[in-house]
């Protein structure tokens, strides 16, 4: 094999250079899964959505020390009336996370009640139903959505994951990243002393190094045995790798333009080179291929070029392979203490010292060499200086990446208001679409979501507000309480609305005129939701009293919730959705088909994540998925209403 100097003919820019990355591996797509026991999986990515198999509780449990007592029973009770209560009939002494006992539904604490003689105590205060008591669901509801996929398991996950009786979950397998070092002048630090180096000897770092950076994106590092500077051999291992189970091939050192840097004839020999250098300080000589349908990439030998290099091009790799965003750093503003030339043409990441000086974040620059690995573990922060830039002018406020501390980026889409759902259905498949986005939704209320808008601490408010005049959905709330901030209305769906009842309807229960029957109990949802708001509308029409129906004043915040309570017989009807009902097999009658509406303020509309949600929304994938829910209705679902 024949060899010359390489020589940077055709470099290009950063931006163009991941463009032709991403493009040519993105159909490979994602690693094969496997599945692990939830105790070791944590780091790794889901590769699917985990829903929970048990609610937690799963039973109403004592949540203090005391007497479980029927509350009914204390009714009345006052220092001037205490009452004594017979142990064992009466009252039931239990622990914190005890069983409640058969027909009890209250705790009274322990310091709250009095021994007055053998198989007696005494109280002087009555309890509420469910005081001091976790119920069934109270964290956790059985099928809820826990996780979706592409989520990064935590040591919180675990926790949850196993409360909902989740044992193993399927996680995304880790790229598997083989590590070749090349360069004659390399020893191992593994087997050979410190003292025995000779002139023109390097122990070998790079690899080590390189190693813990794919970990730390989350791949499988191999570090291969280290090959001289000679073409034919630097060949066959490239040859034998690519063959092998390897994901993504990295060669160190070589990838420049001297007469014993091989890596891009090797390269070439056995498939192609896609770029070589990139116009970036340090890191240029970088080199991607591919061979046998894998990434190679030529890393440079230089520490510095190495590192920024791999989390340039190689790192972002991984992430897309295992669906996750790339790490941001958090940014600030920071200003130069001195003028800071740079070579036009090549962008620069410039290390540098930070600290805090009256109020000024001063940036300090260190040196620029790119083999000096220590400018990076002393450097606070990293300034990338434009590739049309000449440099930076003293005390002109710059942006600076920080590495110290790190914390990732906010890409999450806040949606406050009526629980829904499509809202997992939506959560999951945005996750899936566009790793790294969020969807964070939190139940307060049609009407709390309407103000949440109002005080600008959302991007989204989900509603289902019934106006009782005309029968129309949202837009007169809207326009009462919203006059001055301009929203967009996007229907999301139609959905059946009615009673929950056990399994088999055991008490017979009809319609809503049946809830002030005396062996009916009822759970409510929150004031200012639609849901109570729409029992209202209904007792009003039906010229009944609330204060009749048992239970009218205990209330929930969610479908789900409700769905929970009438499954573990806290309730025997509650108002809700039919997807929660048939989530948790309970029998449903249904009441109305409503309209719930998503409500996007106007300044955000336009945004790459509402429009993002909105493409999630108005996919056939998506109606689909709801529409298998049951109960759903997705005729109009992503039309941008009257508002």
């Amino acid at each position: 094999m024949s060899h010359s100097r390489n020589v940077y003919l055709d470099m290009k820019t950063l931006e163009e250079a991941r463009a032709i990355l991403f493009s040519t591996f993105k159909s490979a797509g994602m690693p094969a899964s496997e599945t692990l026991p939830v105790s070791d999986a944590i780091g790794r990515v889901l590769a699917e959505a985990v829903t929970a198999r048990l609610s937690s509780p799963s039973f109403h449990a004592a949540a203090m020390d005391g007497f479980a007592v029927l509350a009914e029973t204390t009714f009345g009770v006052s220092e001037s009336r205490p009452q004594k209560l017979i142990l064992g009939q009466d009252a039931f002494a239990v622990n914190t996370g005890h069983v409640l006992p058969e027909n009890t539904d209250a705790v009274i604490m322990i310091e709250h009640v009095h021994a007055v003689g053998d198989g007696l105590i005494q109280i002087e205060a009555p309890v509420f139903p469910w005081q001091n008591v976790r119920r069934m669901g109270e964290d956790i509801v059985a099928t809820e959505l826990l996780f979706p996929q592409n989520h990064k398991i935590t040591p919180y996950s675990i926790g949850a994951l196993i409360s909902g009786g989740v044992l193993s979950v399927k996680v995304r397998k880790k790229p598997h990243v083989l590590i070749i070092p090349t360069g004659s002048e390399l020893v191992d630090c593994r087997t050979t002393p410190i003292e025995s180096l000779k002139p023109g000897q390097v122990l070998e770092s790079n690899a080590t190094v390189l190693s813990a950076l794919v970990e730390a994106w989350g791949g499988r590092p191999q570090r291969g045995d280290m090959i001289r500077d000679d073409l034919k051999t630097l060949t066959d291992a490239l040859q034998n790798a690519c063959e092998g189970d390897a994901d993504i091939v990295l060669t160190v050192g070589g990838s420049s333009a001297g007469s014993e840097d091989f890596s891009r004839a090797a390269i070439q020999e056995l498939g192609e080179v896609l770029v070589h250098g990139v116009t970036m300080m340090p890191g240029k000589p970088v080199i991607m291929g591919v061979i046998h349908n894998k990434p190679v990439f030529g890393i440079p030998g230089y520490p510095v070029s190495a590192i920024v290099a791999f989390e340039q091009l190689a790192g972002p790799l991984i992430a897309m392979m295992l669906g996750q965003p790339e790490p941001q750093r958090p940014v600030a503003t920071v200003e130069p203490i001195r003028k800071i030339p740079s070579k036009a043409g090549l962008e620069e990441f410039l290390r540098v010292q930070l600290g805090n000086v009256n109020g000024r974040i001063v940036a300090i620059p260190l040196p620029r060499g790119a083999g000096c690995i220590t400018t990076l573990t002393k450097a606070d922060g990293i300034i990338r200086i434009p590739r049309h830039s000449e440099g930076i002018m003293e005390n002109e406020p710059v942006q600076a990446e920080l590495l110290r501390p790190l914390s990732s980026i906010n890409n999450t889409v806040v949606v406050v208001g009526s629980h829904d759902n499509t809202l997992d259905v939506l959560s999951d498949m945005i996750s899936a679409r566009y790793p790294g986005m969020v969807l964070s939704s939190s139940h307060v209320g049609s009407m709390g979501g309407l103000m949440a808008i109002r005080k600008g601490v959302c991007h989204i408010a989900g509603s289902h507000l019934l106006n009782t005049e005309d029968g129309s959905y949202n837009l007169s709330y809207i326009r009462k309480f919203l006059p001055d901030t301009p929203v967009k209305r996007v229907q999301l769906v139609f959905r059946d609305q009615g009673l929950m009842v056990a399994s088999g309807n055991p008490k017979h229960i009809q319609g809503i005129e049946d809830l002030s029957r005396k062996d009916i109990r009822f759970i409510n949802r929150q004031t200012g939701s639609g849901t109570r708001i729409l029992l209202d509308y209904r007792l009003n029409q039906l010229h009944m009293n609330s204060e009749d129906i048992a239970g009218y004043d205990t209330d929930e915040f969610t479908h789900m919730a409700v769905a929970a309570a009438v499954l573990s017989g806290t309730a025997d009807a509650g108002l809700g959705i039919s997807a929660a009902a048939g989530a948790l097999n309970l029998d449903f009658i249904p009441v109305v088909t409503e309209q719930y509406d998503l409500i996007i303020p106007e300044i955000f509309f336009e945004t790459e994540n509402i429009q993002r949600l909105l493409n999630v929304i108005r996919s056939d994938m998506f109606k689909e998925k709801v529409n298998r829910l049951g109960g759903y209705h997705t005729e109009r679902t992503g039309e941008v209403l009257e508002s």
